[in-house]
């Protein structure tokens, strides 16, 4: 069975950073997309950040890019969300999510695309 946990949430200033953490287990995830979402108060879900476990192919959102990383660690099975330079639009609770068999062609960007996802952790950036 696969389970996603998240760590890594917490209040900061803006103009801080915060490193989310998500363990992943109960199966292999070569081929898999990961991805990290968000969902705000009255939003809806987004892909802030997604790679592709094997590497290589990433995805940020504009409102993200050169502030988020996406990495992963094969032996420990976790993929990270590095955010720096935190704005207090970035306030939301961040889910990790894996779609196990991914896309052949591209990161899958819909949240309605992923199979699994962990319960999310809560960031709070205050001005």
């Amino acid at each position: 069975q696969v389970q996603l946990v998240e760590s890594g949430g917490a209040s900061v200033q803006a103009g801080g950073s915060l490193r989310l953490s998500c363990a992943a287990s109960g199966r292999t995830f070569r081929g898999s997309d990961m991805g990290w979402f968000r969902q705000a108060p009255g939003k809806e879900r987004e892909c802030v950040a997604a790679m592709k476990w094997s590497g290589g192919t990433t995805y940020f959102a504009d409102s993200v890019k050169g502030r988020f990383t996406i990495s992963r660690d094969n032996a420990k099975n976790t993929v990270y969300l590095q955010m720096s330079s935190l704005k207090p639009e970035d306030t939301a609770v961040y889910y990790c999510a894996v779609s196990v068999s991914g896309n052949p062609f591209r990161i899958l960007l819909n949240f309605r695309d992923y199979d699994y996802w962990g319960r999310g952790t809560q960031v709070t950036v205050s001005s």
